[in-house]
């Protein structure tokens, strides 16, 4: 089972064909995939599960639907164990951007991290969980594939928002004002925290 967000609302791709009851089911080899984004966006139903059978090939059939942008981005810890913030577009979120032809995923992770934050010293941990969203880009709809990394660096520096990407705020909040924050944030963010 994976899940893709639009907006907060939750594709669900599955193998196990379930009763509706809160949610609608389409075929996912037949699926008309704008009209399910229409029906997420516009009505209060609270999410789509698209079946097939084919258990293995889920992700990469549905993949298929959109065009795809990749992304790499980091959930960074600092020595008293915050986690680093960025603010844009009225949403807390964490730090990524899209990868640049020739760099490994993970030096996209890095690279975006830095640009939008300012904190350097990083060191990779651990891959973190792949996250799924669709958005809207010049009229056309896109799934964006971020790749996660958890992060470490000792950097007691000034933090210094990528104003220029619409960031406005840059932070390191502890486990509470991390909680806080995740109200007031995207729905594949709260899995990553």
């Amino acid at each position: 089972m994976q899940t893709i967000f639009v907006g907060n609302k939750p594709i669900i791709l599955t193998s196990n064909f379930e009763k509706e009851t809160n949610h609608k089911t389409f075929l996912l080899r037949t699926v008309n995939i704008g009209k399910v984004i229409k029906l997420l966006n516009q009505t209060d139903l609270k999410a789509v599960h698209l079946y097939d059978k084919d258990s293995e090939n889920l992700l990469k059939r549905f993949l298929k639907l959109l065009p795809n942008t990749v992304a790499g981005g980091g959930k960074v810890f600092n020595d008293a164990n915050e986690i680093l913030f960025i603010y844009r577009n009225d949403k807390w979120d964490l730090p990524k951007g899209r990868a640049e032809a020739k760099e490994s995923i993970e030096e996209t992770a890095i690279r975006e991290v830095e640009e939008e934050t300012g904190v350097e010293g990083l060191k990779i941990s651990k891959p973190l969980q792949t996250t799924y969203h669709i958005f809207k880009r010049n009229g056309k709809h896109r799934i964006k594939v971020t790749y996660w990394f958890e992060m470490t660096t000792n950097y007691s520096g000034k933090l210094k928002p990528q104003i220029k990407e619409g960031i406005t705020k840059v932070q390191w909040l502890n486990k509470k004002e991390s909680r806080q924050a995740l109200e007031h944030s995207y729905a594949n963010i709260r899995i990553l925290i």
